[in-house]
């Protein structure tokens, strides 16, 4: 027997109500709970008995209070999962975009095929915008897969994003993963095809190896993280494994029909080139267009977004050019970050070493500069190791001092540059972090004795400890400062040994019974490259459940550059010391950037630079490039990168200076002529540079989308789906309805659920954990829903949230539910706010969509809820404007009503509402024309994207609640209803 139900329709079987979705065949209906999400859709075939479901009426002795009509539709509209509007993803997605976010996604629906560059600043949110754009296209059926590129230690924090926010599984492609994933392919079969969405480490699959099978099979969605990173400046020697980057994106962009998001805070890394070579990956003609005229500028804000904070700081305001500010929307972004430089001293014992380093560090390179150029460069790099291991620590020196150089086994100059370099430079742009933390050699095969390293090598170990190295006892003094402010600080260092020395050093060690310098309830651990990128989240959690929630424990996380980029660290830490300085200042915004960012709660950032006084190096480095960066920053707003090889040449000529002459004749390196030249031209370029930066922002800025667009969807979307304030009022009285404890903490609050109903506590146990649960531990509810792990966002995609709706909803549709229910389907309200009798309905209707999309039409089923109100008796309604009839879930009890005559007045007016399905189903068609019109609207630019576009209203509505309003008057409490 076939099935003859129709896609919408609403069916009975197995015990519960489904809606019938269109990929339902004759002999085999798909359908989805009603009330459920997609994870629960199910398969049902003809020998199973299916019968039309009717959508049962509000049972007129079922009566609410005055809050039972509000609470109903919200738990109604948190389950959401699939929105009938231009936006496909939003409901289903567990993220509430800030109103700026939907710029880019905006910008991308208007493209058939969607080209962009999001270089959005620092913390500013660019993953969860690529994000957006990416959901959307997968929900609308415009793309079928998904390929993230991005640097190996990034993986599995894009897997986690992409998971837990857009519920999207995707597969790591890795160099220690795809053996695992091959032995699982089919004969001839490509990793590609077998799984749709992978996050692929981009140094992994640029080999000519893997890059041809990826190329090949390379799905239709491609986001490239870190993307300025794949390209050089035209007057540059671009390293191998740049132009193997290159080469990758080059032939993935060469398909012009994929979906290409390319995601940098640094479009530009300071060379004009780059950005024109970067711009050509996303449209070809963009890297020749003159972006000096309108016709260029036009072209670019097609494709290009680039804001700062500032921009975005406070967002459809009337600055912005709106009415009002109903809908502007204010970003909590850190005001500004607290520098501090602080300085050290050399002890005795620590400068004689430095003096007697470089002493046999400038030997070696003098005498290897007679034997030849090799020679001298592998010198060089050896010279440049200890130098640089010895400010940063007494470990970090022994061990350098005891291990052979990198670039010893090179058999010619450019060779040694190539192995040394990597080392022993802080290049912003470097090829792979991963093991640029180890500590390099110093040690050849030519010259002094090893005896005479080993010499120095003891001399360093014998250093260890705040007594002898100053530095530590620096980092101590300001440490113990951070904290007792109520601080919780990074320390970033430049080598593996500095940073597990420093975690000896300050951390406290039970089972020795060592008490570390910065109290008994401080935590102390260490991250650094010798753990993977998953071990390093998984330590920083342990870090945090160590010290807990008692407000009294800090926690001090010591690392190395391994986390300095692309990691979100603003949860758990508030400030950042900078123990060893990077000879790159782009390394320190970087670092800066992990807590200084999009939910970081403290509204100030601390940063603590340490620098040596008088080791030499420091403050030189200090002085030209961290202050120099600083300033342009603070000037501009965003941070501009210094080209590499000008920050190298200051940097090797402080350091032959050195050499040279000895920390004694420092002052009189500044007026050194060869220091002179390094410097004026970095100053020079980086000027330029700063300038282009400055002139690009305003000429580029982002003008393809004005701000009253966004604010009509934004509008459109909270219509929908409810704002920050209906979910609030609504996890607050449901919580408080059902038995649970509330604290109030400002805005936010906490509840303890130990005396609510065994089904809500199951629900939420699976979502915030057994043992809060099972411990009745207080659950912290936050209105910014930027949150950390264990806490709960007042907004409707927050899975606590959704469990609790889901349990309102579900005792609301039961009428013989046990316990608590807070919402019920049917209520009368004696109050003030209404002056003659008034009927609010909540009404859900079902629409079916037909999207066109390039894999052809999808037919789609989604449903919405409304609130309708009218005045008077059903057969001659007076319909109320659409803010009257929502104005009326404030209404308040004005005195009590009788229950049999609330009763008597309820079953009056649902036998009357035939009366008024003839005004819904007109309603529902008004609707179905807004959301036809709104799906255009948003895809304007491409009259092929909305040709065969149709939204059509499934009849009839169904009535969920009905709720009667009297007016608190004497001759109308008790008159009878008409």
């Amino acid at each position: 027997m076939a099935f003859t139900f129709s896609a919408g329709s609403l069916v009975k079987a197995r015990g519960r109500e489904w809606v019938v979705l269109p990929e339902s065949e004759p002999d085999l209906l798909v359908l989805r709970p009603l009330g459920g999400s997609d994870d629960d859709i199910a398969a049902v075939f003809p020998f199973e008995p299916v019968e039309e479901a009717r959508f049962a009426p509000p049972e007129p002795s079922d009566l609410g209070d005055q809050r039972a009509a509000g609470l109903l539709r919200t738990a109604l509209r948190v389950g959401f999962r699939s929105g009938a509007g231009p936006f496909r993803s939003l409901a289903g997605i567990a993220v509430e975009p800030r109103a700026y976010q939907l710029v880019p996604l905006l910008m991308a629906l208007r493209q058939k095929t969607v080209r962009m560059l999001i270089s959005d600043d620092v913390g500013i949110g660019k993953t969860v915008e690529a994000g957006l754009i990416a959901s959307e296209l997968l929900a609308q059926g415009e793309a079928t897969g998904l390929a993230v590129l991005c640097s190996p230690a990034l993986a599995e924090q894009w897997q986690q994003e992409l998971r837990s926010k857009f519920a999207i599984d995707a597969e790591l492609v890795l160099a220690s993963t795809v053996s695992r994933l091959e032995r699982g392919l089919d004969l001839g079969q490509s990793l590609f095809d077998r799984y749709p969405n992978v996050i692929v480490s981009t140094d992994f699959i640029k080999s000519p190896r893997h890059r041809d099978d990826f190329v090949r099979h390379c799905p239709d969605l491609v986001i490239v993280d870190e993307a300025h990173t794949c390209v050089a400046a035209d007057d540059t020697s671009a390293s191998a494994q740049s132009q193997l980057r290159h080469e990758l994106l080059r032939r993935v962009a060469a398909d012009a029909d994929r979906h290409l998001l390319l995601v940098t805070a640094t479009p530009h890394s300071g060379k004009e080139s780059a950005f024109r070579n970067l711009l050509g990956l996303v449209r070809p003609e963009l890297a020749h267009v003159d972006l000096e005229s309108e016709a260029g500028r036009k072209l670019l804000a097609r494709h290009f977004v680039a804001r700062k904070r500032a921009d975005v700081r406070q967002y459809l305001t009337k600055e912005d050019g709106l009415a009002d500010d109903s809908l502007a929307e204010r970003t909590a972004f850190p005001s500004d970050r607290y520098f501090k430089d602080e300085t050290y001293k050399l002890s005795p014992g620590y400068r004689a070493l430095l003096d007697d380093a470089i002493a046999y560090a400038g030997e070696r390179v003098e005498e290897a500069g007679v034997r030849g150029r090799r020679e001298a460069r592998i010198a060089w790099w050896s010279a440049i190791a200890l130098l640089r291991s010895l400010v940063s620590s007494p470990r970090a020196a022994a061990q350098t001092l005891t291990t052979r150089s990198a670039a010893a086994i090179a058999a010619s100059a450019e060779e040694a540059d190539k192995l040394g370099a990597p080392l022993n430079s802080d290049a912003a742009d470097s090829d792979a972090m991963e093991g640029m933390d180890v500590a390099p050699g110093a040690a050849t095969d030519e010259g002094a004795p090893k005896s005479r390293l080993a010499e120095l090598a003891e001399r360093a170990r014998q250093l260890e400890g705040p007594e002898q190295d100053l530095k530590l006892k620096a980092l101590i003094r300001q440490l113990k400062a951070l904290l007792a402010d109520g601080y919780h600080p990074i320390v970033f260092c430049r080598y593996i040994p500095t940073a597990k020395y420093l975690a000896e050093q300050l951390a406290n060690d039970p089972e020795k019974k060592k008490r570390g310098p910065l109290g008994a309830r401080t935590v102390v651990k260490a991250v650094t490259g010798e753990l993977s990128p998953q071990q390093r989240i998984e330590r920083i959690e342990a870090l945090a459940a160590e010290a807990g929630e008692d407000a009294a424990a800090r926690r001090v996380l010591i690392a190395t550059d391994c986390l300095s980029e692309g990691v979100n660290l603003q949860h758990h830490f508030d400030a950042v010391v900078h123990y060893d300085l990077a000879w790159n200042p782009t390394r320190h915004d970087q670092r800066e950037g992990r807590v200084d960012r999009y939910g970081q709660r403290r509204d100030e950032v601390r940063v603590i630079t340490l620098y040596g006084d008088d080791n030499g190096i420091d403050g030189k480095v200090l002085e030209v490039l961290i202050k120099k960066h600083r300033q342009i920053k603070k000037d501009l707003g965003i941070s501009v990168s210094v080209p590499d090889e000008l920050s190298t040449g200051v940097t090797d000529a402080i350091v032959e200076w050195l050499l040279m002459r000895g920390r004694e004749d420092q002052d009189a390196l500044f007026s050194a002529d060869g220091f002179k030249v390094s410097r004026d031209r970095l100053e020079s370029d980086w000027n330029s540079a700063a300038e282009r930066e400055r002139t690009s922002r305003s000429r580029f800025a982002q003008r393809s989308i004005h701000p009253e667009e966004v604010a009509r969807e934004v509008a459109s979307i909270r219509a929908a789906l409810g704002g920050a304030g209906e979910i609030r009022t609504f996890v607050r009285e449901s919580l408080g309805a059902l038995g649970a404890v509330l604290r109030d903490h400002g805005d936010d609050f906490t509840a303890q659920v130990g005396g609510t109903p065994v089904g809500l506590r199951d629900a939420l146990a699976s979502t915030v954990g057994a043992e809060v649960i099972e411990k009745d531990r207080e659950i912290p509810f936050r209105v910014d829903p930027a949150v950390a792990r264990g806490e709960a966002a007042l907004v409707r995609t927050d899975p606590v949230v959704g469990a609790l709706a889901s349990h309102v909803l579900n005792a609301a549709l039961d009428p013989r539910a046990e316990g608590a229910r807070p919402a019920r389907r049917c209520g009368v309200v004696t109050t003030d706010a209404v002056t003659t009798r008034t009927t609010l309905l909540l009404v859900r209707y079902r629409f079916h969509l037909t999207l066109p999309s390039r894999g052809g039409e999808r037919q789609l089923v989604a449903e919405d809820a409304r609130l309708l109100a009218f005045e008077g008796a059903p057969r001659n309604a007076v319909w109320l404007p659409q803010e009257r009839a929502v104005a009326l879930l404030d209404a308040t009890a004005a005195e009590n009503t009788d229950p049999h005559f609330g009763e008597r007045t309820m079953t009056r007016i649902l036998g009357q509402l035939p009366d008024v399905h003839a005004h819904l189903e007109t309603y529902g068609d008004e609707l179905a024309a807004e959301l036809d019109a709104a799906h255009r609207r948003v895809r304007a630019a491409s009259g092929e994207i909305v040709r065969g576009l149709s939204v059509t209203a499934q009849k009839p509505a169904d009535v969920l609640g009905a709720y009667v309003y009297l007016p608190a008057t004497p001759s109308a409490s008790a008159g009878a209803p008409a």
